[in-house]
């Protein structure tokens, strides 16, 4: 199990934060991902064997945010 800190910038409201969480729980691998409005962050716990940092970013992405 590992975990990374994405820094993501465009979220505003909660709503923002539902829709990046529910963006990376739906992919396999991702166990929990605490998505947190006021660091403008998110702490992903994933399966490195499943899926790596790059798809967590691209899902983000597709969601309509940026990575930083």
């Amino acid at each position: 199990m590992q975990k990374t800190k994405l820094k993501i910038r465009g979220m505003s409201c909660e709503h923002c934060v539902k829709t990046v969480t529910e963006a990376l729980t739906e992919l396999e691998g991702v166990r929990r991902a605490k998505v947190n409005l006021r660091k403008g962050e998110a702490v992903v716990r994933f399966d490195e064997l499943c899926i790596t940092p790059t798809h967590l970013k691209d899902a983000i992405t597709d969601a309509g945010f940026e990575v930083l």
